[in-house]
């Protein structure tokens, strides 16, 4: 990282914490997955990603408990030498859920690092989107030394995505592209219908996801958005997480055979050199693929999806200038200058609310916002009480700024809501 561009991002950090909207500590001894208390005040936690609320599953608990104490806290070992047999159990249930063969990383990001440059040559080309990972991003920057072509396009620009397959297959032998199932920041999708187009066209074609926002809370068996949305193509690798809906931890690598898994397991380089998943996780994790394998994953799906339908359908009401209004868990609230985003998430604060204000240079100096995540410990209730509370804030603070939501849609490249919703003045509602 350039110094000039460290210095900038530490500038904002540390307005960030002085306002006390950064690295902050939960300091409840427990969690419940719904309630903070951050320096003697509580709130409800809206920035949580475990959107099926597993985290605090009574079975997952008990599970991982039992593996402590038939494994202890580590088996310190490398995995390429040995590893306990919950390994292979959690593998074979996570091959069932995703329908493909599965390996396990100890995170996502360490997978990425396993798979990416170890499938590349120097004949291969990648594009990336431009809101891919930054995991991503970090993996691909190991295979440029090797000679591997590398570029950025626009986010789901899928035109420009043809054009530079149409080039670049030209002079490569595989042209790959990297993008996120369901992007962090603003909750929106890859067009997977596109995509599976261009792989049925392209022959030179392959596709690299990340779903790790994707997983649990949609799909068969809660496999995640991308299988939500096409077939598992021969020439694609889908990667997701354990530590968001599945509710535990580690990295899931999905491949298309045995003969791909079998590649990475042998020569991907966190496979060699990381340290094991914990025992507990291990535990945890298979209890919460048994969850997955059974009808009460889509009980906890529609509880979910009920959750983020009355969201939409409740910021429409009150005229919030959502980003996006795709039904997935992440919602992207538009504050657009910086300075409304911090009044607007301090105000949350103040009344009980914890959420995400997403600044540069996670998202560009102009596109300020709030970052809210649902998941099932919050109640209807709770939606309305903190969306209730923003469609006060932000037009308040706005004007405060002298910014309007004219400039705000525009700064965004949103198409402006022609008539507003007239809400009840703004009243303290009981933080449920």
């Amino acid at each position: 990282m350039k110094k000039e561009f460290a210095e900038i991002i530490n500038k904002i950090a540390s307005q960030g914490r002085e306002l006390g909207l950064l690295h902050l500590v939960n300091e409840l001894d427990g969690f419940d997955g719904k309630h903070l208390r951050v320096k003697g005040k509580d709130y409800v936690y809206f920035s949580s990603c475990s959107y099926m609320g597993l985290e605090t599953n009574e079975k997952m608990k008990a599970a991982s408990i039992e593996a402590i104490h038939k494994y202890g806290t580590q088996f310190s070992t490398s995995r390429t030498s040995c590893s306990i047999k919950l390994y292979e159990e959690l593998e074979e249930l996570l091959a069932q859920i995703m329908g493909k063969p599965v390996y396990l990383a100890p995170t996502t990001s360490l997978g990425h690092i396993s798979t990416i440059p170890t499938i590349m040559d120097e004949n291969d080309a990648i594009i990336m989107d431009q809101q891919v990972h930054n995991s991503v991003k970090n993996a691909v920057q190991m295979v440029k030394p090797e000679g591997v072509y590398t570029e950025i396009i626009k986010h789901n620009n899928m035109d420009q995505l043809e054009t530079r397959i149409q080039i670049l297959r030209q002079n490569h032998k595989r042209v790959w592209y990297m993008c996120d199932s369901i992007y962090s920041i603003y909750g929106d999708t890859a067009p997977f219908s596109v995509l599976n187009d261009f792989l049925n066209k392209y022959e030179e074609f392959h596709l690299y996801v990340d779903d790790a926002h994707g997983m649990s809370w949609t799909g068969k068996h809660g496999r995640g958005y991308a299988l939500s949305q096409m077939p598992f193509h021969p020439r694609m690798i889908v990667t997701s997480s354990l530590a968001k809906g599945f509710g535990s931890n580690g990295g899931v690598l999905a491949f298309y055979n045995e003969e791909q898994k079998r590649l990475i397991q042998h020569c991907g380089s966190s496979s060699i050199f990381s340290g094991p998943i914990q025992p507990a996780v291990l535990g945890a994790s298979i209890a919460s693929a048994k969850i997955h394998l059974s009808d009460e994953i889509e009980i906890l799906q529609d509880d979910l999806y009920e959750r983020m339908f009355f969201f939409t359908q409740t910021a429409a009401k009150y005229n919030i200038p959502l980003v996006n209004d795709e039904l997935t868990p992440i919602f992207y609230i538009g504050t657009g200058k910086q300075e409304v985003g911090y009044k607007t998430c301090k105000f949350l604060q103040d009344e009980g609310f914890f959420s995400n204000h997403m600044m540069f240079p996670t998202v560009p100096m102009k596109n300020s916002g709030m970052r809210i995540t649902l998941t099932r410990h919050h109640s209807l209730q709770d939606i309305n009480n903190i969306l209730e509370r923003i469609a006060y804030a932000i037009p308040k603070f706005m004007k405060e700024e002298n910014y309007s939501m004219e400039e705000l849609y525009t700064d965004f490249g949103m198409k402006k809501i022609d008539k507003a919703i007239e809400i009840e003045p703004f009243r303290r509602l009981k933080v449920a």
